[in-house]
């Protein structure tokens, strides 16, 4: 894997598709060290996580929405992604911080990852996804969550970003240019 952070953000693609294999234990504590190493708005650490290895219970969250969490059912973690808004206005910046080092690691790491978004997200009957994570995980409901991010061995091969593709029509510069 490339030591390079620009080569590391052009491979990096969302894996849905996970190799039936555990993680490492000593990749796992390196994933959450980073997580745990993010920014947070004036250091107040918002963030909480919660690990998820057991697959009835990925199951289960998998049924939190009904697109967009296949990924769950077929990963040996998912990460859960919560912060507390009680220490931190901008929590939801916090935890999105703390879910893209997840992420930038577990690629690092040749690891693949899929961000499963909750926050905002319902089920087929209207309930929100935060709910049904928060309940299966004993989880207090002033813990809202983010998202969950699944982490696997890939098992599926995804084209590096096409730089070519890059929108610079959207980058400014020293003032907004209407096109």
């Amino acid at each position: 894997m490339e030591n390079n952070f620009h080569d590391l953000i052009v491979n990096r693609r969302s894996i849905r598709r996970y190799a039936d294999r555990p993680i490492d234990a000593n990749d796992v504590r390196l994933i959450m060290e980073a997580a745990l190493m993010a920014p947070t708005s004036k250091s107040s650490r918002s963030w909480q996580f919660v690990l998820v290895e057991d697959p009835e219970m990925l199951e289960r969250l998998s049924h939190c929405k009904p697109a967009g969490q296949t990924s769950l059912t077929r990963c040996p973690l998912a990460i859960v992604v919560a912060a507390d808004p009680t220490l931190s206005d901008p929590w939801i910046e916090d935890a999105s911080v703390a879910a893209t080092y997840i992420q930038l690691q577990a690629e690092a790491l040749g690891l693949g990852s899929c961000w499963v978004q909750v926050r905002g997200r319902f089920d087929a009957a209207g309930v929100p996804a935060e709910e049904i994570v928060q309940e299966a995980l004993g989880m207090p409901d002033t813990m809202p969550v983010e998202c969950i991010i699944t982490i696997g061995y890939k098992d599926e091969e995804r084209k590096p970003q096409n730089l070519e593709k890059l929108q610079w029509e959207k980058v400014h510069i020293g003032k907004w240019k209407q096109d």
